[in-house]
């Protein structure tokens, strides 16, 4: 295994300071309800709706931003419950940076996070990205770098596809591009402004042309996008206990 050399004051590692009502988050530091989240009326008018139905979400829920990192690889395929149990797991046993956990052994590595499933495909994706976070030179490098070029590197890190790419970037990161999940699709879809089939970055291009160029609006809009989804937006919808206004016609799944 190549050894790399420590970060030095890497701001990755540094624990946040702000919260919110679940706890630590990385992200913008909270403020009032977003103003203007979309150039396009009618898509504004349903993220107006959601923030006012469920307020400002105050994302990601992490303590420092490779801890953000972390979480995006743990999430994939499974509730973010497990994620919370599987970091929790590695805090437990102080293999929370980048060189601890490439040091852990596999197999207790993959115990760690058990609870998030394919531990053991997850173990291996944990480890790539480390070494992979401590040869780019950290989180500086993910904040400094030109976001297409730093984007295309993050893509080449085995186990990290688009959205857990633009997750990293958004969050950890503080870069202004947009996540795009099967929630977003959903809401997309049903309010029928995509096709709910349509290519990932067809979808990440539609978002960046209309969002508002503000880092906290790209993050409170994935945000919502997550609670409307997990609470409403079901592949079986449940618009009617929605705050979004519903239009005729979008109760079918999609």
């Amino acid at each position: 295994m190549a050894s790399h050399p420590p970060l030095v004051d890497d701001p990755g590692l540094r624990e946040t300071e702000l919260v919110g009502p679940r706890g630590p988050f990385v992200g913008s530091p909270p403020g009032g309800r977003i103003r203007r989240f979309f150039h396009e009326p009618a898509l504004n008018r349903i993220f107006l709706e959601l923030q006012r139905g469920f307020g400002v979400q105050m994302w990601w829920p992490a303590r420092t931003p490779f801890e953000v990192i972390l979480g995006a690889i743990l999430t994939q395929n499974t509730a973010w419950r497990n994620v919370e149990r599987a970091l929790d797991g590695l805090r437990a046993r102080a293999a929370l940076t980048p060189g601890e956990l490439i040091a852990m052994e596999r197999e207790e590595l993959e115990e760690a996070i058990r609870s998030s499933g394919y531990f053991r495909a997850k173990a291996a994706k944990l480890v790539a990205v480390s070494e992979w976070y401590l040869e780019v030179g950290g989180l500086r490098a993910l904040r400094e770098a030109p976001l297409g070029e730093i984007r295309e590197e993050l893509l080449a890190v085995h186990g990290i596809g688009p959205e857990t790419a633009d997750s990293i970037l958004c969050y950890a990161a503080g870069r202004r591009t947009a996540v795009v999940d099967a929630y977003t699709r959903r809401i997309l879809s049903r309010h029928g402004f995509l096709d709910a089939k349509a290519p990932y970055e067809e979808v990440r291009s539609f978002l960046e042309e209309r969002l508002v160029r503000s880092q906290r609006v790209f993050e409170e809009f994935h945000a919502l996008c997550v609670r409307a989804g997990a609470g409403h937006c079901k592949p079986t919808p449940r618009c009617e206990e929605c705050p979004a206004t519903t239009p005729e016609g979008i109760h079918a799944p999609g």
